[in-house]
C-alpha cells in the first residue's frame, strides 16, 4: 500500500499532471523578453504560452520570461541590462526578443560578449536591419513590401474600385511606410483601382489619441459617400483602426486587414466583442469575431490574419531556438522556421523571404520578411501566399 501511495505522489508531481512540477530539470533554458500587456499584449501572451508549454525555469522548466519597460525609449539602459542579464544564467542557450525595441542591438552585443554560444533571435526589430543583424543570429519582420501589393490585389478581388490609405507625415517619413505607399499607388494603377491618400491627425500631436480617433469617426461617413461603398480603406496607425472598422461596418466599405494584422486589432473594440473567455485560443477568437463581423454586415468585405503575427513570432522563434539546440533544426534555414510557425498556427499559410536593401541591392539572409495569408470573414482565406508579386515592386522607390 505504501508503494502505491509513493507511486501516486511521484505521478502527481510529474508534468503530465496539471499543476505538478517538472519531474526533472530542463537540460537548457530559453530566455524570452517582451513588452508588457499594456504595450504589446500579443507578444506577452506568446511568451505566456511558451511558459505554459515548456515550464518556467523557477519550477524546473525551460522558459525564463522577462518584460521590458513600457517607457522603453526613456528607459533604454534598463531594457539593455534586463536582456543582457539573461546571459548570466549558465543554462541559457537561446534568447528571443519578442519585439526588438531600440536598445536590443546593444543588449545582444553585451550578451555575445559574455557568451557567444547563445543563439539570439529577434522579432519585429525597430532598429535598422543591418544594425540588428550585426549581433542577432536571425531576425523576423513583417513584409510591408509584399503586403503593399497584396492589399491592392485583395481589394480588387473583393470588388473594390477605390483604395484609400489614411496616414500622416510622421509615418510617411519612415522608409518602409513610404515604400509601401508608393507600392499602393503603383499597384492601383496596374490593377485598375483609383488611388486616394487622405491625411489624418497624428495621435502623438496635440489632438492626442482621442482626437485622432474622433477625426476618423467623423470623416468616414463622408469619405464613403464621396468614394462609394466599393472602397477599401487602410490606415497606418493602430489607434485609428478601431474607429475605422466601426464606421466601415456601419456605413459600408471594404477593409482588407489592419497594419498589424490580428483578429484582436480593432475588431473587439469596434464591434463590442468580449473575448475574455477566449484569450489565447485563436480559433475560438476568430470564430467569435467572424460571427460579430457577419452580424454587422461585413461578410465578405472585412478581414485580418487568423493569428496574431506578434504572438506567432514569439512562439515560432522560441520553438525554432529549442529545435536548433536539440539539433532538430538548422540556424538560418527558413524552411525550418516556417515549420515552427505552422505548428502554432494550424490552417494558416506563411511566406518568408530574406530582406534586400533597396539602395545597395545586398540581400541580408539573417533578416527575414514574413507574411501570413489574409482571411476574409464569411469568405475564408484568399490564398495570397500563392500570388506571385511582380518583380518591379521589390525595387520601387519612394516618391
Amino acid at each position: 500500500m505504501k508503494r502505491v501511495i509513493m507511486l501516486l505522489a511521484v505521478l502527481l508531481l510529474s508534468p503530465i499532471f496539471p499543476g505538478g512540477s517538472f519531474a526533472a530539470e530542463a537540460p537548457f533554458h530559453i530566455g524570452i523578453a517582451t513588452l508588457t500587456v499594456s504595450q504589446a499584449e500579443d507578444t506577452y501572451r506568446g511568451a505566456e504560452h511558451m511558459v505554459k508549454k515548456y515550464g518556467d525555469t523557477s519550477d524546473g522548466g525551460m522558459i525564463k520570461h522577462i518584460t521590458m519597460p513600457d517607457n522603453f525609449m526613456q528607459e533604454m539602459e534598463t531594457t539593455i541590462s534586463q536582456i543582457a542579464g539573461l546571459a548570466d544564467d549558465p543554462k541559457i542557450k537561446v534568447i528571443v526578443v519578442g519585439e526588438a525595441v531600440p536598445g536590443t542591438t546593444e543588449a545582444l552585443r553585451r550578451v555575445k560578449e559574455k557568451r557567444d554560444d547563445i543563439i539570439c533571435l529577434t522579432g519585429s526589430p525597430q532598429e535598422d536591419p543591418n544594425v540588428i543583424s550585426s549581433v542577432a543570429d536571425y531576425s523576423v519582420a513583417s513584409d510591408k513590401i509584399i503586403r503593399g501589393y497584396l492589399n491592392i490585389y485583395a481589394a480588387k478581388k473583393l470588388g473594390a474600385k477605390t483604395f484609400v490609405i489614411i496616414s500622416f507625415p510622421r509615418h510617411m517619413s519612415y522608409e518602409l511606410q513610404a515604400r509601401r505607399r508608393a507600392i499602393f499607388e503603383e499597384a492601383c494603377k496596374d490593377l485598375g483601382l483609383k488611388y486616394v491618400f487622405e491625411t489624418a491627425p497624428d495621435p502623438v500631436s496635440d489632438v492626442g489619441v482621442a482626437g485622432a480617433q474622433q477625426f476618423i469617426l467623423e470623416k468616414l461617413p463622408s469619405w464613403i459617400n464621396k468614394y462609394g461603398k466599393e472602397t477599401a480603406f487602410f490606415c497606418t496607425n493602430d489607434a485609428q483602426t478601431e474607429p475605422l472598422l466601426r464606421q466601415v461596418a456601419k456605413y459600408g466599405g471594404i477593409f482588407i486587414e489592419p497594419d498589424l494584422p490580428s483578429p484582436l486589432m480593432g475588431y473587439p473594440g469596434a464591434l463590442g466583442i468580449d473575448l475574455k473567455n477566449e484569450a489565447g485560443d485563436w480559433p475560438a477568437i476568430m470564430k467569435k469575431v467572424e460571427a460579430a463581423v457577419i452580424a454587422a454586415g461585413g461578410k465578405g468585405r472585412m478581414g485580418t490574419c487568423a493569428y496574431s503575427q506578434s504572438w506567432a513570432t514569439v512562439c515560432a522563434l522560441t520553438e525554432y531556438g529549442k529545435r536548433i539546440v536539440e539539433k532538430k533544426a538548422t540556424l538560418g534555414k527558413s524552411k525550418d522556421l516556417l515549420e515552427c510557425y505552422a505548428s502554432y498556427t494550424p490552417g494558416a499559410e506563411w511566406f518568408i523571404r530574406p530582406y534586400t536593401e533597396l539602395g545597395t541591392g545586398v540581400t541580408n539572409r539573417k533578416y527575414q520578411l514574413i507574411y501570413q495569408d489574409t482571411y476574409i470573414f464569411g469568405k475564408g482565406y484568399l490564398k495570397l501566399t500563392d500570388v506571385k508579386v511582380p518583380e518591379k515592386y521589390f525595387n520601387l522607390k519612394n516618391k
